[in-house]
């Protein structure tokens, strides 16, 4: 099988294990398809090549239903990871952050503790955040039992957890049609939200389709559109920490929005 190769020389240690044990973990029956691990080594990880296709609305709907049979996989907490995975990451291969995991028992919590606070710290060490941000945070953090509503009470969801519209490649499908392929997991136990979240960040095509499908496979709770830029802040932070610029400022309008009683 003909094979493409990601390669870092100094990447940190169980990096490319950790996003094999990522992809295989996602790959479950019914869910989308996922590429394919052929070998990995300490710095390198090799997957199977995937051609390209059009997306199409039809192939969108079908992805949509797809995920919700991945999430509906489910994981034994929030912040779990993978089984073979030791460690977890988020961002680029040429400067991942590292991706607080463990065991948190309800959604609020370990979004407070696993991603909210820990990106803004991540960004003060860096010299991008201010202790001003991060009383922002802390602000929004003591509302998430407020702002997640109904969605509070579901349990973790088999999650990919950077499945933003670069991370979906489109091949052929069968008779012609395209499929959906998922790459470059940071996989955890995680809220289902957050990855239809990361889908709309940078704009999925045929995301109402995407929506639609998943919507008619497993129905999301009431409000969740409303909810979308809170799942979204932990990402458009990570973009803050990582890039800067324009990126910081939508950060913290979103926390002072996210936090305002």
């Amino acid at each position: 099988m003909d094979a493409f190769r990601k390669s870092r020389a100094h990447a940190p240690p169980g990096f490319f294990a950790t996003e094999a044990a990522g992809l295989r973990w996602l790959a479950v029956p019914g869910g989308p398809r996922v590429a394919r691990v052929l070998d990995v080594g300490a710095g390198h990880l090799d997957l199977e090549r995937i051609g390209n296709a059009r997306p199409t609305p039809d192939a969108a709907h079908d992805l949509g239903r797809r995920l919700a049979v991945l999430h509906g996989a489910g994981a034994d907490g929030f912040g779990v990871l993978p089984p073979g995975a030791d460690r977890g990451w988020f961002g680029p291969l040429e400067d991942p952050l590292p991706l607080a995991a463990g065991r948190c028992g309800d959604w609020p919590a370990f979004y407070a503790r696993a991603r909210v606070m820990p990106v803004v710290a991540q960004g003060r060490e860096r010299g991008v955040l201010t202790a001003q941000d991060a009383a922002a945070a802390e602000r929004v953090c003591g509302r998430l039992g407020v702002l997640a509503g109904p969605a509070a009470r579901e349990g973790p969801a088999r999650v990919h957890g950077d499945l933003w519209s670069g991370n979906v490649l489109w091949a052929p499908g069968p008779a012609g049609s395209a499929e959906a392929v998922l790459i470059d997991p940071a996989a955890h136990g995680g809220h289902r939200e957050s990855d239809l979240a990361m889908l709309a960040l940078f704009g999925a095509p045929h995301l109402e389709e995407i929506v639609a499908g998943y919507d008619e496979a497993s129905p999301l709770a009431p409000g969740w559109r409303d909810r979308v830029r809170l799942h979204q802040l932990y990402p458009l932070a990570v973009h803050a920490v990582l890039f800067g610029g324009g990126y910081v400022t939508q950060t913290r309008h979103l926390m002072a929005r996210l936090g305002a009683a």
